[in-house]
């Protein structure tokens, strides 16, 4: 008699299994949708090569055109410099004008004296000197100064009563722009006296 189940007990033990088994087909359908829409969302490798050929065009194209502004701001930089040779002395040049209306004026001039010559020339030396002034260029003239080989030029040497290697006479005016000598002073130097 053992044998004889009782369909009450019978039917919690279906319940529970039955359930069970719902919930094991319930999470395998949506371990199945998780899979199922992971392939879908997963490009093909066609559609990535396409990804990867218009991103390597854009990159491509992008070098191009860095590649064109980088050749056109050398060439306007190589212009730059060229203009910058070509018309270096421009401001200067107009600066000096104004010293060659002067003299113009000046020839100009059918009855000028002397004086009138000779004011004329000391008013275009002044203006000749702020030219100077205004570019930086100063004037060299070392008389009774020690010699200087960087900014003199010895003609010669003479006796005289100054200390050996001074400058005893200066027969041409040097010049300096920005520091830097662009045409010494033609000197006479003293020299050490015989003993």
């Amino acid at each position: 008699m053992q044998n004889i189940q009782d369909p009450q007990s019978d039917q919690p033990e279906l319940t529970a299994d039955k359930t069970n088994t719902e919930k094991t087909s319930i999470e395998d359908t949506t371990t199945l949708n998780t899979a199922e829409s992971a392939v879908e969302t997963m490009p093909s490798l066609e559609e990535l090569l396409k990804k990867a050929e218009l991103d390597a065009a854009e990159h491509h194209d992008a070098w191009l055109r860095a590649k064109a502004d980088s050749e056109n701001i050398r060439k306007r930089a190589q212009i730059d410099i060229a203009n910058a040779h070509k018309y270096a002395t421009e401001n200067f040049s107009t600066e000096l004008l104004t010293v060659m209306d002067s003299l113009e004026a000046a020839l100009a001039v059918e009855n000028a004296t002397v004086e009138n010559f000779k004011s004329g020339m000391e008013l275009t030396l002044k203006q000749l000197s702020t030219a100077f002034d205004k570019f930086n260029i100063k004037v060299i003239n070392p008389n009774g100064e020690k010699f200087d080989p960087h900014q003199h030029e010895a003609m010669c040497t003479v006796d005289s009563e100054l200390a050996p290697n001074t400058v005893v006479h200066v027969m041409q005016k040097g010049y300096i722009l920005n520091d830097r000598v662009i045409r010494p002073a033609l000197v006479t130097v003293s020299k050490a006296k015989e003993t």
